[in-house]
């Protein structure tokens, strides 16, 4: 029988959570995580990490670099004067490509990353197609990259992630409360994140405990203003 999901991905207000043993592992991810663990033999010198908002990416980043040694860029802010030293470390990660890229760095990065025997991945909330690149070769470049998604969680590993945040909290929480939250709440762990720190505030000011109707109440509140 397989080994239930372990770990998450977890960064909360007053504890940022962020070890390899925090990452909770589910269908959503489980592609994800075991490239990453397998650095650096990839298919490919180039990884693009796509999810959206939320789904655990600073999470992998953090575990790459922590394993790795890999310097940490913002894709956009990356110079072709940058990367002789980029290409001194063991590994590269830039990430928010949505957000753009410099192509002429980005560009330079990658073949000197290729010459080096060195990895680089990227991590954004699109793919490439969308990032208006106009530079013919750093398309090819890009096109040869291997892709992998995270994707929304599903029902299982929100249940994991819900349970994990009110347990890092010392919170008693029913069992019934999670699960009436994860079948009415939005797929992504960063509202999961502002709903467990949500209900926490609302029932130490209360001094009360944790029911569905409080639950029910911040989780409408909390998705209305996302």
């Amino acid at each position: 029988m397989a080994e239930p999901p372990r770990q998450l991905p977890l960064v909360l207000p007053h504890d940022a959570a962020l070890g390899r043993e925090d990452f909770l592992v589910g269908q959503s991810n489980q592609a994800a995580f075991e490239l990453l663990e397998s650095w650096p033999d990839w298919p490919s010198s180039v990884v693009i990490l796509g999810g959206p908002v939320g789904s655990g990416k600073t999470h992998l980043v953090e575990v790459l670099r922590a394993e790795s040694g890999a310097a940490v860029r913002i894709a956009r802010d990356v110079t072709p004067q940058d990367v002789p030293g980029l290409v001194a470390f063991p590994a590269v990660i830039l990430e928010d490509a949505h957000r753009g890229v410099n192509e002429t760095g980005l560009f330079h990065l990658l073949n000197a990353a290729r010459e080096a025997g060195i990895k680089v991945l990227i991590t954004s909330r699109t793919w490439p197609a969308a990032w208006q690149v106009t530079l013919p070769d750093l398309q090819s470049r890009l096109r040869a990259a291997t892709p992998v998604e995270i994707l929304e969680p599903d029902d299982s590993l929100l249940r994991q992630v819900l349970v994990k945040l009110f347990a890092d909290r010392q919170l008693a929480v029913d069992l019934s409360v999670v699960d009436y939250l994860v079948v009415r709440m939005e797929r992504s762990l960063e509202v999961a994140l502002s709903v467990v720190d949500a209900i926490d505030r609302e029932a130490l000011a209360g001094r009360v405990k944790i029911t569905r109707p409080l639950a029910g109440r911040v989780l409408e509140r909390v998705q209305t203003s996302v």
